[in-house]
């Protein structure tokens, strides 16, 4: 594995101040077209199974994940320490990095986003991160990423709901190509903006927080513990307290 590279100081002072970083290209070459075949190939075997829930009323008819990606392919479980963006991670959390989950998430065409303005957690949660993997190319009105700068410190707001996306005061909108990687403090507000064409958007969100006792289970891994055999790699899954 590369070394992961920590923070310049810009981006150190980006985050700080803005509460996230943008990393383009994170994933390239070879390893981007491999998570691309294997997304697709996955989401297209899970389809059917989403189809039933939402016609059973069991689910939103406006995003699905594929269940238990960590199983299907160790090209998922190594986009959780990958080294464009795992060093920075590490040093945000003050290397105490925990993997919380993840989503491999498709968002259909829908005049609606599925996702209004809203922050994850409350600052008395432990500090919660996400980085969200664009796994096909994101053009502007495709559902995007979008989040308030500044928006993730203490003094900022107050924020209200809007009825319309767009409408939110300050807001910043996050297109990219394929293999961007979107890091963002989740205290922030931040939404995926409404999708106004007929292109699915594609992404993998990684789930993060600064390790706290109560938040380590060793269980919610132990099914992909054979492809975690480093100390480092078990800590950052919950397979070790």
């Amino acid at each position: 594995m590369v070394r992961p590279a920590g923070p310049t100081e810009a981006q150190r002072t980006q985050w700080n101040e803005q509460g996230y970083l943008v990393i383009e290209q994170a994933i390239q070459g070879d390893e981007l077209h491999r998570l691309q075949d294997a997304f697709n190939d996955w989401a297209d075997r899970c389809k059917s199974n989403w189809l039933d829930r939402v016609a059973a009323g069991e689910v939103a008819a406006t995003y699905y994940d594929i269940p238990n990606v960590l199983e299907k392919d160790e090209l998922f479980i190594n986009l959780v320490d990958h080294p464009s963006y795992y060093g920075l991670l590490k040093a945000f959390t003050d290397d105490q990095l925990l993997f919380q989950g993840p989503q491999a998430r498709t968002v259909p065409p829908w005049p609606v986003s599925y996702s209004g303005w809203h922050p994850d957690v409350p600052r008395s949660n432990p500090l919660h991160i996400k980085v969200q993997v664009y796994v096909t190319d994101v053009e502007p009105r495709t559902g995007e990423f979008a989040y308030v700068p500044g928006s993730h410190k203490p003094d900022a707001g107050p924020y209200f709901k809007v009825h319309r996306s767009e409408s939110m005061p300050g807001h910043k909108t996050f297109p990219g190509t394929a293999g961007t990687a979107i890091i963002f403090n989740s205290y922030g507000w931040h939404a995926a903006m409404d999708n106004h064409t007929d292109i699915p958007r594609k992404s993998i969100i990684l789930i993060y927080e600064k390790r706290t006792p109560g938040r380590v289970d060793p269980s919610r891994f132990a099914s992909i513990a054979h492809s975690c055999t480093t100390p480092e790699r078990r800590a950052l899954f919950c397979l070790e307290a």
